[in-house]
């Protein structure tokens, strides 16, 4: 990356130059993130909060941005730091010298972080190991400057506000402005306490064999409550499931997965009960965590094997926000699906304001369709769909309506207000969409993806209705062969390879010809035919597409690839499982299974926390991936492919309505013997065990019949 700071959408980057936005953005590839959301802590792998994005957040602010440990003439070495789990983390560090007389180290620091709903806790531990008696100070600085995340995203350096002595029955410091409110306690209390610079110093005496303990809890509160708040205890909306493989690098990764997801969970405060308030995933840690209508429907759909709960909580959750007006301020349309909901506006520099609700996406509304269909085939209770019905036939109108509005009968997209997204899929940066030739394409755009989406939501809509007794199916099917026709003739172009799908189409009708990820988003959809199927499962297992730690957005063979573009050249994790999925439902085992083991390949480098993305740099380049530094780190849906890439091995397919359970173990013998226990289907347990030789065995869950294809 350059001096210049990608800031144009709110899933990614921006193109302002660094003076117009006060600073860079943080780099996020060697922090540790512990999360309970709406809250998280960023801190570096010594345990300092010192700069940079460091902090304790909770709703998008800051709450702390400084807290640093220091010993009075001592200097303290850092040994080792790193997660436990998703909501804490553990920091050792020895004090050089002190008490030693011996090479070996004497009196050592032990920070114990633990993060939840709106409060974080650091105990510090000092121990004495050696053979002599030691003496020292240590002081703990604390500070904040209560930034915005937006603030903090884009580089700004802002001043920290002044503390004030905190009331209550311990001693600590408070901040606060008109709404958001930070306090900060120690026990037992500090021997000194310095308010103007936030010091907290106790003077420690240790004999031999002895140690120290102190613990500070900082808790961070709206006046008006939380946009969000975290989930009930004890109300997890899916099922744990256990893997034992032979290749522990997936049984860790699916561990390390649900763990992120479990505290990436929020609430709609609008849910009708709030003793079970519908649930969620926030899209992703620190940059995203809040709804977003694209990355909850797909974390929701790769997570169905465990229960549909959290299903039909997204869709709910979407639906009580779904578009009721036309309002080009928003870009609200009536059936529509929203983009991303913030407590306040969104401003970037000159270039990005989004609306605290904002609806510039084009994809989620068909996604939430198919989620709900999906759902349904997964074991969602049929008076629970039932009362989704008629947002479904919104959502579909709106697809119809948007279709006829572009004049060639694609779903499109152009940002309206001239201060939204400009490209509105989810490779949602500014210079995502572009020729073979590095030429960006203009608005507006008919993205490859979004049609097969709409196609699939069509055909799920139509069979939903049916199903329900509900008029219009026919006419569905008749509008997904239509649209499918006219994809055909449109979309596909051909190179020295063959023909092969558009990315897209720009506001002129021409085909954007660059050769991209999209491919695995058409396959398994029903778009394509068989023929057209292998074309494009050729063209991902070539050496452009899959990197070996995945499959790049961008093919190397263009110009304008870069490993580090958001959108150009890296490669994420969910884009990679959307294809092994696709992959393996148009039947193409092997090319799924090398996207697959390139995942596997990356989650080992990655400590088995996939982030948002990571650099498209192929295994030539070195034996791990390279990180994308400003990467969200959980993400939902990175976190959520373990499930689906595991699904896809399986070959599992539901259909509950139908009473039959589809199992076809596909390359899940790379990994056997395998023992899986604890999926779900119509709320009974799903157990699948596979032997070295990839042969499957099952037990049924409930009534429904289990098919061995």
């Amino acid at each position: 990356m350059d001096t210049t700071v990608k800031t144009q959408d709110t899933n990614g980057s921006v193109t302002a130059p660094s003076s117009a936005t006060g600073g860079l953005q943080p780099f996020l590839h060697d922090a540790v993130v512990t999360l309970h959301a709406p809250s998280l802590v960023i801190s570096r792998e010594d345990g300092q909060l010192s700069g940079g994005a460091d902090g304790f957040y909770h709703g998008d602010r800051r709450a702390l941005s400084r807290l640093a440990v220091t010993a009075e003439g001592i200097a303290l070495a850092p040994v080792q730091g790193g997660l436990r789990g998703a909501d804490r983390a553990g920091f050792r560090a020895v004090l050089r010298g002190l008490g030693e007389v011996t090479p070996d180290p004497a009196v050592a620091l032990h920070r114990r972080r633990s993060t939840s709903d709106g409060r974080f806790e650091e105990v510090f531990e000092v121990t004495n190991a050696g053979g002599e008696h030691v003496r020292l100070r240590l002081t703990v600085s604390a500070g904040t400057d209560l930034a915005t995340m937006e603030q903090v995203k884009s580089g700004h350096v802002i001043a920290e506000a002044s503390p004030q002595v905190a009331d209550g029955d311990t001693v600590g410091l408070a901040w606060s402005t008109d709404d958001f409110t930070v306090r900060l306690a120690a026990e037992p209390a500090p021997d000194a306490l310095q308010v103007p610079t936030g010091e907290l110093s106790y003077d420690i005496d240790l004999k031999p064999g002895t140690s120290w303990t102190a613990t500070l809890t900082c808790t961070a509160t709206y006046a008006d409550g939380d946009q969000f708040p975290a989930p009930p205890a004890g109300r997890l909306p899916w099922r744990i499931p256990v893997l034992r493989s032979a290749d522990r690098r997936f049984d860790r990764w699916l561990e390390q997965s649900l763990a992120d997801l479990d505290r990436l969970r929020l609430t709609d405060p609008r849910s009708p009960d709030p003793d079970r308030p519908d649930q969620f995933l926030a899209a992703g840690a620190p940059w995203f965590l809040t709804l977003f209508g694209r990355d909850s429907l797909w974390a929701a759909r790769m997570l169905l094997p465990l229960g549909t709960e959290l299903a039909a909580g997204t869709l709910r959750t979407l639906a009580r926000r779904q578009g009721l007006v036309t309002d080009s301020a928003t870009e609200e349309q009536p059936g529509k699906i929203l983009h991303e909901v913030r407590r306040d506006t969104l401003q970037i520099a000159d270039r990005l304001s989004l609306p605290p609700v904002y609806y510039g996406t084009v994809d989620a509304t068909p996604l939430w369709i198919t989620l709900l269909h999906d759902a349904w085939r997964w074991g969602l209770a049929p008076e629970e769909v039932e009362l989704l019905l008629s947002h479904a036939e919104l959502a579909l109108a709106w697809m119809r309506d948007q279709a006829d509005a572009s004049g060639d009968g694609f779903l499109k997209y152009v940002d309206q207000t001239g201060h939204g997204l400009s490209n509105q899929g989810w490779k949602d940066s500014d210079d995502s969409i572009r020729y073979r030739d590095g030429r960006r394409a203009h608005a507006p755009i008919a993205l490859c993806e979004v049609q097969a989406y709409a196609y699939e939501a069509a055909r799920a809509g139509a069979a939903l209705l049916r199903a329900f007794g509900r008029p219009g199916a026919d006419a569905w099917e008749d509008w997904a062969d239509q649209l499918a026709a006219r994809f055909r003739a449109c979309f596909w172009v051909e190179d020295e390879k063959g023909p092969y799908p558009a990315v897209a189409l720009d506001g002129d009708g021409r085909p954007v010809d660059s050769v991209t990820s999209g491919f695995g988003h058409l396959l398994g959809t029903g778009l394509l035919n068989a023929e057209e199927s292998a074309l494009l499962a050729a063209r991902i297992a070539g050496p452009d597409l899959d990197a070996g730690h995945g499959l790049r957005t961008y093919s190397s063979d263009a110009v304008g690839y870069n490993p580090y573009g958001y959108h150009v050249g890296s490669i994420w994790p969910h884009d990679t499982a959307i294809a092994v999925h696709g992959l393996i439902r148009a039947g193409f085992p092997d090319a799924a299974a090398s996207l697959a083991d390139g995942l596997l390949t990356a989650s080992a480098a990655f400590d088995a926390r996939l982030p948002e993305l990571f650099a498209g740099h192929g295994t030539e380049a070195g034996p791990g991936p390279a990180p994308y530094p400003a990467s969200c780190r959980p993400q939902a849906w990175a976190a959520a492919s373990s499930v689906l890439v595991l699904q896809a091995a399986l070959g599992l397919n539901a259909d509950v309505p139908g009473g039959t359970v589809t199992v076809a173990s596909t390359f899940a013998r790379n990994y056997g013997p395998l023992s899986l226990n604890g999926f779900q289907v119509d709320g009974n347990r799903l157990d699948v065990t596979v032997t070295a030789d990839g042969a499957a065995q099952v037990t049924p869950p409930g009534e429904l019949v289990v098919t061995m294809a």
